[in-house]
């Protein structure tokens, strides 16, 4: 469904909230290190990180590679999936909500330029068992949300039985709707953006193999591979997602991966699964982590869980845990019973690249010169897509960005999620 909805004015970027965390001094700039006018680059990543980087650096007049180990969209990336949510929901973060608001506008306007609904404005459910008078994520993302003046429909068991069905109101006592957010077709939306790319004049180089950062005498000065090509550039921004820890050791203590999985279901009728009645919902996701999406045109119904993960090694076999399936369909059985008994089509094991503090990790290695990071996707980052080019150009460049303070190089000094992520 596409809500009929007005198209709020973005508010003026505000000064960011910033990270209680201690910040590292920054390195010399690209003046101060003799780089030329006409900058060269070097995106070992093409994911959402390093393909919006690369789009705006380019129009901004920088020559671009980009090497991936695998094709794009690759296979195995966290961008690459049925499915990502679109959400402004971030609880009473202002700098999030922000840029939800404004990622929301730019997917709307993604998809006139493409001709293709590849954003579906299905709308966002949260639902929680406890009245939305608790604190907590759902209590808090309503009260702001609403307080910046955007609709939202307040959905209590009575409501939710009338026109969400599928759900099990007997448990679910209290949530909202808000018609501004949805999901975006992610893997297509890679496979876009790099079509973009190249014909904006970025090389991609794909399926190369076991590229990794080039240091020689503390600086990076480039890119290898195991077949012995090495690409240099003036900077290299290593965008690896769940690869980066392993890439960079340096940063193995304030990011890691973990493994959380995917389950796809096919019901026999993904009728009662689609939009208006069954949109893109969270079940009480700040204390479960369980969220999810309407029936695809394939009839797929993806369930998921945001939680806390298993720590594991980018290149190793994915797998699931014993029991997943059970735990998935006993989750079902309490929220969704007419979905609980639906055949499973298939299974994913997707990988965040996660922070200590749930925040992006966007700067300049302070102790490699011309090493830039872009990573810790921390399992929320698709959703900005349309606006992290220009964080990330801006950081690349040295210029000023109001966001950008806050995923700044930092050390461990705390643990928080992004609010709408189950920790336990």
């Amino acid at each position: 469904m596409n809500c009929d909805q007005q198209d709020f004015d973005i508010p003026v970027v505000p000064e960011c909230h910033v990270m209680c965390v201690k910040a590292v001094s920054p390195v010399a700039s690209l003046k101060d290190m003799n780089m030329p006018h006409t900058s060269t680059l070097l995106v070992l990543g093409g994911g959402c990180f390093g393909l919006a980087a690369a789009l705006e650096l380019r129009k901004r007049g920088w020559e671009i590679t980009l090497i991936d180990q695998g094709s794009l969209p690759h296979p195995d990336a966290a961008s690459t999936d049925i499915s990502k949510v679109v959400r402004m929901d971030y609880a009473q973060d202002e700098q999030h909500t922000t840029m939800g608001e404004l990622s929301i506008r730019r997917w709307r306007e993604w998809n006139a330029r493409w001709g293709e609904e590849l954003y579906h404005e299905a709308g966002f459910l949260v639902m929680s068992r406890y009245s939305l008078q608790e604190v907590g994520f759902e209590h808090d993302s309503h009260s702001f949300i609403s307080q910046r003046g955007h609709p939202l429909r307040r959905t209590p068991a009575g409501t939710l039985r009338e026109l969400h069905p599928a759900w099990n109101h007997a448990v679910y006592r209290d949530g909202y709707f808000n018609p501004t957010g949805g999901w975006v077709e992610s893997g297509r939306v890679i496979a876009r953006l790099a079509a973009e790319a190249r014909a904006a004049g970025v090389a991609i180089h794909s399926n190369v193999s076991k590229p990794r950062p080039l240091f020689e005498g503390g600086r990076c000065t480039g890119v290898t591979s195991d077949t012995g090509h090495t690409w240099r550039a003036n900077a290299t921004l290593v965008a690896a997602g769940a690869w980066t820890p392993a890439l960079l050791p340096q940063l193995q203590s304030v990011m890691w991966a973990t493994a959380q999985t995917v389950f796809h279901f096919k019901p026999e009728d993904p009728r009662p699964f689609t939009p208006p009645q069954f949109p893109v919902w969270g079940a009480d996701i700040g204390r479960t982590g369980w969220y999810g999406f309407p029936a695809n045109a394939d009839g797929l119904v993806k369930v998921a869980n945001h939680g806390p993960g298993r720590r594991v090694n980018a290149g190793d076999p994915r797998t699931l845990p014993p029991g997943e399936e059970d735990r998935y369909r006993a989750f079902l059985s309490e929220t969704f019973p007419s979905l609980a008994m639906a055949p499973l089509h298939s299974t994913r094991v997707c990988l965040y690249c996660d922070t200590f503090d749930g925040s992006f990790w966007i700067d300049h290695d302070p102790n490699h010169p011309g090493l830039i990071v872009a990573a810790g996707d921390s399992g929320h980052a698709f959703k900005f897509t349309p606006v992290l080019g220009e964080v990330i150009a801006d950081v690349v460049e040295r210029k000023s960005n109001p966001w950008a303070a806050r995923y700044r190089w930092r050390e461990k000094i705390a643990g928080i999620s992004d609010g709408a992520r189950a920790t336990e």
